[in-house]
């Protein structure tokens, strides 16, 4: 890694930066003692990898790593509608949004370890993967150039999980992941060489067979006709695996009262139908991360144009990130409290400055009128 010092500086101006991040801007923040130029060669330079960041977070993880710890995975779209074009900058879908958009795929890792303030989860991002799109093929319906990737994103998620687990030796008991991700490559993955247990969704649409017995005779049903009952825990057979997993079923209401079902399944029989919920529940901080990334370190407020570039800052928003969840415990403040607590105090020394600006002005005062009396300006 070239300039590790600037990855410093880049790091802390993402995490301090309520606006557009660039090298400029940086460069301007530390009156010009860095040029502009030194910061975007350390942006431009070849693409910092997962080793590079691995041994930047290394030390961190050994401190809040745990046998106990759940790694959980998910994908999201940094949506960048007018940046050009290219194999990472392009159009992918989008499941909540039902159409395709323009963005980074990024698929994340993050990990839940313990602190050592009271047993407090400690998450981390300790891998991502950027999808790159580098074929180009002409649609047969619309004629229309599109891209795809050499490799698919359940390939990329098994790659990433051997580094982490026999490269890294990153501890950790548990994998999560919505039900994207359950496919039979990967369940038995994670359960054959991994050795790992996982607690992940189900769609409705798979198919169970209630025992072995009808497992063998071919006779399964989509588990969302079978009569499963809430707070039960049941032991099933998923068509293509040739090993049982415990089945629950979570009943929820959505925003507009309407009623949902969720199916989780586990290759851990030992655990209980709340312990299994509990677990699948972290889940849901990495989509707090997601939030995080994109709105307190500037994933989305970059205005890098090369593939090089556009990498290396998302490398440099998970190290901010990572700063940022440190941070967390030092101050006892959430990501967002402490961004707002950066923001208040960058607006006192913006106001105390304009103040000395008025002072100090040249012009002559200028009155205007306010609902309680004439009020000097400046």
């Amino acid at each position: 890694m070239k300039h590790p010092e600037i990855l410093d500086l880049y790091t802390d101006y993402l995490i301090a930066c309520f606006g557009k991040a660039t090298a400029t801007g940086l460069s301007s923040m530390l009156d010009k003692s860095i040029s502009h130029d030194k910061i975007s060669r350390f942006l431009n330079q070849p693409t910092l990898n997962d080793k590079d960041y691995w041994k930047v977070i290394k030390p961190i993880i050994r401190k809040v790593e745990t046998p106990q710890g759940i790694l959980k995975i998910d994908d999201f779209i940094e949506e960048k509608p007018y940046t050009d074009e290219n194999a990472i900058v392009c159009f992918h879908w989008d499941h909540s949004k039902n159409t395709h958009v323009k963005g980074m795929n990024i698929l994340h890792f993050n990990y839940s370890g313990v602190s050592s303030e009271e047993g407090t989860p400690f998450r981390l991002p300790v891998a991502w993967e950027i999808i790159k799109k580098t074929q180009e093929y002409a649609c047969k319906k619309t004629g229309k150039i599109k891209r795809r990737s050499d490799v698919s994103k359940n390939e990329l998620l098994r790659r990433r999980l051997r580094v982490l687990t026999s490269l890294n030796k990153l501890e950790y008991e548990y994998i999560v992941w919505d039900s994207w991700f359950s496919s039979k490559e990967n369940l038995e993955f994670v359960h054959y060489e991994l050795k790992k247990k996982f607690v992940v969704a189900l769609k409705s649409n798979r198919l169970i067979a209630l025992s072995l017995q009808d497992k063998n005779q071919g006779k399964f049903q989509r588990i969302d006709s079978l009569d499963l009952q809430p707070y039960l825990v049941y032991t099933l057979y998923l068509k293509g695996l040739d090993f049982p997993v415990r089945v629950v079923k979570r009943v929820f209401t959505n925003k507009d009262g309407s009623k949902g079902e969720l199916y989780i399944i586990t290759n851990d029989f030992d655990l209980t139908y709340d312990q299994i919920l509990e677990i699948y529940h972290e889940r849901w901080s990495i989509e707090d991360a997601h939030k995080s990334l994109k709105n307190n370190v500037c994933l989305q407020d970059s205005p890098t144009q090369k593939v090089e570039s556009q990498s290396n800052h998302v490398f440099s928003s998970m190290i901010a990130l990572v700063k940022l969840e440190i941070l967390k415990f030092k101050e006892r403040k959430n990501h967002f409290a402490l961004k707002a607590k950066l923001y208040v105090k960058a607006l006192k020394a913006a106001f105390q400055e304009l103040q000395e600006i008025k002072k100090t002005s040249n012009k002559q005062p200028i009155l205007i009128r306010t609902k309680s009396a004439l009020q000097n300006v400046f």
